[in-house]
């Protein structure tokens, strides 16, 4: 990843997207979640070589309308979120440095289900969806890339429309109840079969 490149993803998709990476964990498990300046090239210069575009994490929808910061997606710092996990689940391995990005843009909601039941009576919504997502893999660089869904609802949008083009992996959803330790046993299982 050059920075030229780095910059461009930042500016088209910063509210989108974001890059497997994460501050070091302090002294709770959700501290430094939110910290962005790992992400910064001039403070990080080591950043650009670590960023994978070729491994793409794909959650469903922005669940918050409140992302005013470049990347800030996947690295929601409130108590209750829940994006600590994913920190704790990737540090390590294969997945650290992946592109991480939403399969539906423009949809805040919540409750997956209401995503859902949208799509369903909105086929043309999923699609446009699809084709923009295609183009972002395109410009971030992204060749062959293996997408890794976080749960259900993302996996089933990608299989349903690409699966015929791409390696598409589920790993349970990072909101699922479960500690991080069990959450990281359970994505690295699921990934094994691939990496």
């Amino acid at each position: 990843m050059n920075e030229d490149k780095f910059e461009f993803i930042k500016s088209k998709y910063q509210y989108w997207s974001s890059w497997a990476v994460w501050a070091e964990e302090g002294d709770s498990p959700k501290s430094n979640v939110g910290d962005l300046s790992i992400l910064d090239p001039k403070r990080n210069p080591k950043i650009l070589e670590i960023l994978n575009p070729n491994i793409v994490l794909v959650a469903l929808n922005v669940s918050r309308g409140d992302i005013t910061q470049p990347f800030a997606n996947f690295h929601d710092s409130r108590p209750e979120a829940t994006d600590f996990k994913i920190r704790y689940a990737t540090k390590n391995t294969i997945l650290w440095g992946a592109y991480m990005t939403d399969i539906i843009k423009d949809f805040e909601e919540k409750v997956s289900g209401k995503v859902r039941s949208f799509l369903k009576n909105n086929r043309d919504f999923e699609k446009e969806n699809i084709d923009f997502f295609l183009n972002e893999l395109s410009e971030v660089g992204a060749i062959n890339p293996t997408f890794i869904a976080f749960g259900n609802d993302a996996y089933d949008i990608l299989k349903r429309n690409l699966k015929e083009e791409f390696n598409i992996l589920k790993i349970p959803h990072y909101a699922v109840y479960t500690g991080k330790e069990k959450y990281r046993e359970q994505v690295a299982k699921q990934c094994r079969q691939i990496f």
